[in-house]
């Protein structure tokens, strides 16, 4: 048997509410990143806020390579939205 369309709806409304509180939390800097020993210094102050940019960062235990995706936040700080390991298909 097939599911309800109210339980679907209500699964899918489910997903979508837990998501932004997902989210939300963000990703905690390992070595290697940017903001690892808190924020940076110096600002960027030339980048229009909610621009992103891309870092590439090795673990020195494993000496997988990774990607971390940072977003400027309107005080100028950085946050990390993604991390991905870098050449992970490749395994």
């Amino acid at each position: 048997m097939f599911p309800s369309p109210k339980l679907s709806i209500a699964c899918f409304i489910a997903i979508l509410t837990a998501t932004p509180a997902a989210l939300a939390q963000g990703l905690a800097p390992v070595p290697g990143s940017i903001t690892f020993n808190g924020q940076p210094h110096t600002k960027l102050t030339k980048a229009p806020v909610g621009s992103t940019f891309s870092h590439r960062l090795r673990d020195a235990v494993t000496g997988h390579e990774y990607i971390e995706i940072y977003r400027i936040l309107p005080d100028r700080s950085l946050e990390i939205v993604s991390r991905r390991r870098y050449g992970a298909f490749n395994d």
